[in-house]
């Protein structure tokens, strides 16, 4: 049996995610007929601008919308249980962050608080990736803000006595701090840029002066040998 999802309060203490509703703020509109748009703000949305690249496409997907075979909610729903989808977001993120991200490009807000990224990341533990997303896409909140036909969008960028909305959900990381961490680091991080007077300071001089003199006694003997060994040959 399929556990509730946790109750969690609908507050936070950032004034810009509670209590408020704008309809069709900061220009941004309802798309639902050329299907085209539609396609290209789905993978937006979903993918973000960071991933749209010619291997994030699903062309059967897109075939399906293009016949009206699936609606615009069941080709978000293919993006997101996505395989692309996965390998790029659910495998370097953990599950309280990929919740995180899912909360903001499927149901186009922040998460009110910890209590929400917890009862979501049970969700997600118990049943699933796929689980997890028609949790999200079959939800009341999904259904009243955009329903079947309505690509999602960010909401609640309009803040109150700011001539500015807040930084759109596309401009955030692709992945948490714990799988940064672990990527490798560029050379001149590692092992910093190359400074000729440093090195010149720093370096091992009577130790490189006796290797140079070393390999000079070394090939000094092999031409040696090689001359006496072409005299006798001759």
């Amino acid at each position: 049996m399929a556990l509730p999802l946790l109750d969690y309060p609908l507050t936070s203490q950032n004034q810009r995610v509670d209590g408020f509703e704008v309809a069709n703020q900061g220009g941004l509109r309802l798309i639902t007929n050329e299907i085209d748009e539609v396609i290209r703000a789905a993978y937006r949305q979903i993918f973000n601008e960071q991933q749209l690249t010619a291997s994030s496409r699903l062309l059967a997907l897109e075939s399906q919308l293009r016949c009206g075979q699936i609606s615009v909610q069941d080709f978000i729903r293919g993006l997101a249980t996505s395989e692309v989808f996965r390998t790029r977001n659910y495998d370097t993120n953990n599950n309280y962050r990929f919740v995180q991200m899912c909360v903001q490009r499927i149901l186009g807000r922040e998460v009110y608080n910890n209590r929400e990224k917890l009862s979501w990341s049970i969700v997600l533990a118990t049943e699933g990736l796929n689980g997890f997303i028609d949790s999200l896409l079959n939800s009341e909140e999904y259904q009243t803000h955009f329903g079947r036909d309505t690509v999602p969008y960010q909401r609640r960028r309009i803040l109150p006595q700011r001539s500015s909305g807040a930084v759109t959900f596309a401009h955030t990381a692709r992945y948490g701090e714990d799988y940064r961490d672990r990527l490798p680091k560029p050379m001149d991080v590692q092992f910093g840029l190359f400074n000729w007077e440093t090195f010149m300071r720093q370096a091992d001089w009577p130790t490189a002066i006796g290797l140079l003199a070393g390999m000079s006694l070394l090939i000094a003997a092999l031409l040696l040998f090689s001359v006496t060994i072409g005299s006798s040959a001759a």
